[in-house]
């Protein structure tokens, strides 16, 4: 009988011990997060997890060349291209607070009435995934997408998102940042893209490995378009004035 008694007196004790180890570890982790947050508040990040994960996959790869960027500041980029990449992938971007839930709630109700799957990322969903996570799905890795998205939001304002986005997003194969895209694909800095030319490149950004710049298909050309027109419609370099 003591030795029963012991025992349920052990189990609760080393429940205890395991929920201190554990809460304790994900109280430095989130504390290490604030701070690399910070960090990069004032300080370029000079890689991302995507591209750590190309070079990696890059290294003993003669077919894959590893990742090109060359961080540009915010004064350095092109209006144009600031408003393409907003008017192509997140409209609200000066006005939601990280995430666009009536996209999350449309998506999620398209899916239920049969239809893919289509992702409802933000811009600033799209720079903590880009610079912190896998480009692996699962719901894990969304939860700690959206504890990043909320510290970015929370310590940089939108120039800051908006600029990182443009220096860490991916238009080629091997080519990240807009400065990079935009010496590969128009022989130019990013301060001198026009309207056409910062749409192409906005256009292949939901999959820069299946749309190319360099030889844009139909769709591609369609979406540069529309996208043009979009950046019209929300009132031209004005729409991101107050940013």
């Amino acid at each position: 009988m003591k030795k029963r008694a012991g025992k349920r007196k052990l189990l609760p004790r080393i429940l205890r011990q395991v929920a201190l180890v554990l809460g304790g570890t994900l109280l430095l982790l989130a504390t290490l997060s604030v701070l690399l947050v910070l960090l990069f508040r004032v300080v370029n990040p000079p890689t991302t997890a995507f591209m750590l994960q190309h070079s990696w996959q890059a290294w003993g790869n003669e077919e894959l060349a590893a990742p090109r960027r060359e961080w540009i500041d915010w004064d350095d980029i092109s209006p144009h291209m600031r408003l393409a990449v907003v008017a192509a992938e997140d409209q609200l971007f000066p006005h939601h607070r990280g995430f666009d839930f009536d996209s999350i709630a449309a998506a999620v109700a398209d899916y239920r009435d049969g239809g893919r799957l289509r992702g409802a990322s933000t811009i600033s969903q799209q720079v903590a995934k880009n610079l912190f996570l896998s480009p692996r799905r699962s719901l894990v890795r969304k939860g700690v997408e959206a504890w990043f998205t909320v510290l970015i939001e929370q310590f940089w304002g939108k120039r800051r998102i908006l600029e990182v986005y443009l220096n860490v997003a991916r238009f080629g194969p091997e080519v990240y940042g807009v400065e990079a895209a935009s010496q590969q694909y128009f022989n130019k800095p990013a301060a001198q893209l026009q309207p056409a030319e910062a749409a192409l490149l906005a256009a292949v950004l939901p999959s820069p490995n299946r749309f190319r710049v360099d030889a844009p298909s139909d769709h591609v050309r369609s979406r540069q378009i529309w996208i043009q027109r979009q950046m019209q419609s929300l009132g031209g370099t004005a729409y991101l004035g107050a940013l």
